[in-house]
């Protein structure tokens, strides 16, 4: 069976940990020498894009970016297709997407013809799960491990929201979600029910996450597409930005996190996001040893399963 991750549930505990060693180390071989990796943006991106192509690069592999007006997902061609065309050519299928339903439809496509291509959310309307690799490693790199640790998640708990708090409870950590209401965890796609083993905390304010935690996390207000909002989601997070106060509110060794783009004085304040417990580009840099090592880890259970597409490329030994 084609190991896919669209969501962070897709990965064990124990596999997960194995991505991250993967992630923290060199590269073990060019895996993807003389393979492709095709990479589809139907929003744009900066980091994901960059991160993705040099993890490729760095697996020996060739990175294909491939804009929305290239592909037009339903409106040119159907999803479906585009993925059975993709995986003519390209060992990995990964993709940013408007809605989750595209990538569900993609892997599903996929697995009834056989073609054994793993299909990666590069970010869609429900998660991010690339971002939350990266997340927990940058944690785990500066604290050792994840085991015991409060995270507060302060903002929007959307789709990184929805990731971060899988990959922590994974990896023994507990998510402290202050968000306003209308905004929370349980109001967002997809989440009407919380996943079994989610370790998360519902908080009545900001300063309730804050206290005494090892990570204060966030994220912008407004999203991509949903610029019609900005007056009513800054009005309603009124009271959400994390500035020093709210930080000093945490532990005294606590870091500060932030996925990226972000607004100077909206959901964080220029001080903090360039301040000495920012660590924040580290988790950047992150998102390419994320790729790498998730990369690494599709393609040796590909090799393990003796699994290749029929575009005749099998996985090198």
């Amino acid at each position: 069976m084609t190991r896919h991750l669209l969501t962070m549930s897709d990965l064990r505990p124990e596999e997960l940990a194995d991505v991250l060693h993967r992630s923290a180390s060199p590269p073990a071989s060019r895996l993807l020498a003389g393979l492709g990796v095709a990479l589809v943006f139907e929003r744009p991106s900066a980091r994901t894009r960059n991160a993705c192509e040099m993890a490729v690069v760095q697996l020996g592999g060739h990175p294909v970016a491939i804009r929305a007006e290239e592909v037009g997902i339903d409106s040119r061609e159907t999803a479906e297709d585009v993925a059975r065309t993709l995986a003519c050519y390209h060992v990995i299928l990964a993709a940013r997407v408007e809605r989750h339903t595209t990538l569900e439809r993609m892997a599903a496509t996929l697995d009834a013809a056989s073609e054994n291509v793993p299909v990666v959310n590069l970010l869609s309307d429900r998660e991010h799960p690339l971002q939350a690799i990266a997340d927990v490693l940058t944690i785990q790199q500066h604290f050792g491990s994840l085991q015991g640790r409060v995270i507060a998640y302060v903002g929007d708990a959307n789709n990184v929201c929805r990731s971060l708090v899988g990959a922590a409870s994974a990896m023994g950590a507990t998510v402290r979600v202050a968000s306003p209401p209308g905004y929370g965890l349980e109001d967002g796609v997809g989440a009407t029910v919380l996943p079994a083993g989610w370790h998360v905390e519902s908080c009545a304010s900001p300063a309730e996450a804050v206290a005494d935690a090892d990570v204060v996390y966030t994220d912008v207000w407004v999203s991509m597409g949903q610029d019609g909002e900005s007056d009513s989601r800054r009005g309603a997070f009124a009271g959400y930005t994390v500035d020093e106060a709210l930080v000093a509110a945490a532990a005294p060794h606590a870091i500060v996190l932030h996925c990226l783009p972000a607004h100077r004085g909206e959901e964080i304040t220029a001080g903090v996001l360039g301040g000495p417990q920012s660590f924040v580009w580290k988790q950047a840099a992150n998102r390419m040893h994320a790729t790498r090592g998730l990369f690494e880890f599709l393609m040796l259970e590909a090799e393990a399963s003796g699994l290749h597409g029929e575009h005749g490329l099998e996985v090198p030994a």
